[in-house]
């Protein structure tokens, strides 16, 4: 008996490329999962960094080389006038609209505050926020063709 007779072969092959939605909802998936990241962090009271490397070229030599930069994350987290936190989930530099008028959510304290990203992000991983995030990537797009 052959070895790959065991396997379940299929014809099918790799899209070459993502969907539109399944990019948006696996970038902004990526940012929340950095939020958390920083979250986490700032709970341990160590500081989290992103490496990431840019080409530079010597302007003496013409030579390029890459050099590893610290990627800067701003949190999307703050305290209202009740004390208690708010997360706004921005799509670049849009808020998104996560209901009708509501745009962050409100958590009692940061215990809650990791638990409460990876509830966003599996929503958006699900699909529930294609909406706003379609609706915030056209405003995007409408900024740069001016």
């Amino acid at each position: 008996m052959s070895t790959l007779s065991k396997l379940n072969l299929t014809a099918v092959k790799k899209s070459a490329q993502m969907s539109p939605v399944q990019y948006r909802r696996n970038k902004l998936a990526k940012r929340l999962w950095e939020q958390a990241q920083l979250a986490k962090s700032k709970q341990t009271g160590t500081q989290y960094t992103i490496p990431q490397f840019r080409t530079v070229k010597n302007l003496e030599t013409g030579e390029r080389r890459q050099v590893e930069l610290q990627k800067r994350v701003k949190q999307w987290w703050f305290t209202t006038e009740t004390g208690k936190l708010a997360i706004s989930i921005r799509y670049g530099n849009k808020l998104l609209e996560l209901a009708r008028g509501k745009f962050a959510v409100e958590i009692a304290d940061e215990t809650a505050l990791v638990t409460t990203l990876d509830v966003i992000r599996s929503a958006v991983l699900n699909g529930e926020l294609d909406a706003a995030i379609e609706a915030a990537s056209a405003k995007l797009r409408a900024g740069f063709g001016k």
